[in-house]
């Protein structure tokens, strides 16, 4: 069934963010609208992509616990987040709520053959955060480059972003993986921004890829229908 038949909506657990969001983003509303899948956000205040990403600020769970609760109460089917590094609280996000929740790509990781991973930040994408995400512990993880366009810029939750080097950022990190590991059979894209690069990273590297968007979009589709 499609995402327009069925009532409630997504809801997206929002990082305190200003940075440009493209169509394909999770932060746009265009990238559900064109799913027909029915969308509603709300921003944890504070939740910087630094505190999130680079320090993964346990003092941020409650209140993403509390917005999250929050959506399901108003009518949320599933919850998602703007922030793979979020794979961190999937448990305890799972378990304070009644819905579905997906907080991150990674969690795809392990129903894929051989899947490697393109991340915002390889020196920040730990063990405990892989492991929360149930990655098998053989998958590769390829960063973009540091201080690059894309993740200079989202870090630093800048108000601008070159949109074409933001591409090739993710790009050259994508082509990097395969390079190194040619035995890759899928790309993992951690970070929620890099959805609106998907197809040319496919175009890129020959290798499916698996993404937030696409992620929400196939888990929405497996719902029951309300009745």
């Amino acid at each position: 069934m499609n995402g327009d038949a069925r009532d409630g909506f997504l809801g997206i657990l929002m990082l305190d963010t200003r940075f440009p969001r493209p169509v394909g983003d999770i932060g746009n509303p265009q990238t559900f609208a064109r799913l027909g899948i029915p969308v509603r956000y709300v921003t944890v205040h504070g939740a910087s992509p630094q505190r999130i990403v680079q320090q993964g600020d346990p003092a941020l769970l409650q209140p993403f616990i509390d917005a999250a609760r929050a959506l399901a109460q108003s009518g949320a089917r599933m919850i998602s987040t703007s922030c793979g590094f979020l794979a961190l609280w999937q448990a305890q996000l799972a378990q304070a709520l009644p819905v579905p929740v997906l907080t991150s790509s990674l969690l795809a990781c392990a129903s894929l053959g051989r899947p490697g991973i393109v991340t915002i930040d390889a020196q920040a994408l730990g063990a405990a955060t892989l492991h929360a995400a149930n990655v098998p512990a053989q998958v590769p993880v390829q960063g973009v480059a540091p201080g690059c366009e894309f993740q200079r810029r989202i870090l630093g939750n800048e108000t601008e972003l070159d949109l074409v080097q933001a591409r090739d950022d993710v790009v050259q990190a994508s082509c990097r993986l395969v390079q190194a590991h040619p035995d890759v059979s899928d790309i993992v894209l951690e970070c929620t921004n890099m959805p609106p690069y998907r197809q040319a990273v496919m175009d890129a590297t020959g290798r499916p890829v698996v993404d937030i968007v696409t992620l929400l979009q196939h888990a929405w589709a497996d719902l029951p229908a309300l009745r």
